[in-house]
């Protein structure tokens, strides 16, 4: 932009006090989370690292149901889309968000501060965003074991190489109980962070994964593993171009921790393939 024309922006936004005060927070949040999608649109490949298509996580978080009173947890947090998104889901259905409770960790500390900051605009007072690397230091503890939450959403970061798989084999949180996956490919580690993660009772996830997760050779014990200790309730197989400036196909797990009696030993396969709208290059 020319100069006077970032001159005027500045001197018109001046005779504003946006505040929480004078601005509705649902009104400033939503507009940070615009300015977020914007910079991700004109971020190239690394779009991915911290911005989630918001209609996905939406659907990621009405297929979960939140509640007013519980704890949200996303492990790999990026901007706190996620979070939001289960906050407003709960507004959606007339229920308390001041009960409620968002926590995550991420890697990037200027992130994990943009997270923070999303919160705030979005006037949540209750959350604890930490930073660093979830998989060999996560932060939210409690005594001698992680932290356990009702929700858990994320997108974690795609078959990463650079990973100690070595220290996976001992964990000293015990996320390990389906194996280790290989040195190429860290997706059931995050996998199994979150299972780990989740409450003993309420606990449900939903994570979006690259459909390689569901027939990859390599992690096929795993995959038995998991489906004998039925934790897995729903694959949801979503096709391509969900992902900025990627083609690969992708899915949502849900996973729950204590299923209906009448969903036990059961998996739900849902090919949501042809119910997909597209707009432009992605889904929507």
């Amino acid at each position: 932009m020319p100069d006077e024309t970032l001159k005027n922006l500045i001197e018109h936004f001046s005779k504003h006090t946006l505040s929480l005060a004078n601005v509705p927070e649902d009104e400033l949040g939503n507009g940070y989370e615009y300015l977020i999608k914007q910079f991700a649109d004109d971020s190239g490949h690394t779009a991915q690292e911290f911005y989630t298509n918001r209609t996905l996580v939406h659907l990621m978080a009405q297929m979960l149901e939140p509640k007013a009173g519980e704890i949200i947890y996303d492990p790999t947090c990026g901007t706190g889309g996620m979070l939001i998104s289960c906050l407003a889901e709960v507004k959606r259905t007339s229920g308390d968000t001041r009960t409620m409770g968002l926590y995550g960790q991420e890697l990037i500390n200027i992130t994990a501060a943009i997270a923070r900051m999303n919160l705030v605009l979005h006037g949540v007072s209750d959350f604890d965003i930490r930073s660093g690397n979830t998989l060999h230091e996560p932060a939210l503890i409690e005594g001698d074991r992680l932290k356990t939450f009702d929700v858990v959403l994320a997108n974690p970061p795609y078959s990463i190489k650079k990973w100690n798989r070595v220290a996976w084999q001992s964990d000293q949180w015990g996320r390990n109980f389906l194996g280790t996956p290989p040195q190429g490919r860290a997706d059931y580690a995050f996998f199994q962070h979150i299972l780990k993660s989740m409450d003993p009772q309420t606990g449900r996830c939903a994570i979006l994964f690259p459909h390689g997760v569901l027939f990859r050779n390599e992690e096929a014990d795993m995959r038995t593993k998991l489906i004998e200790a039925d934790l897995l309730e729903c694959v949801l197989g979503l096709g391509p171009n969900l992902f900025y400036n990627s083609p690969m196909e992708a899915c949502v797990l849900i996973c729950r921790t204590s299923k209906l009696s009448e969903r036990r030993g059961k998996i739900l396969f849902i090919n949501a393939l042809n119910d997909v709208a597209r707009e432009k290059p992605r889904a929507f």
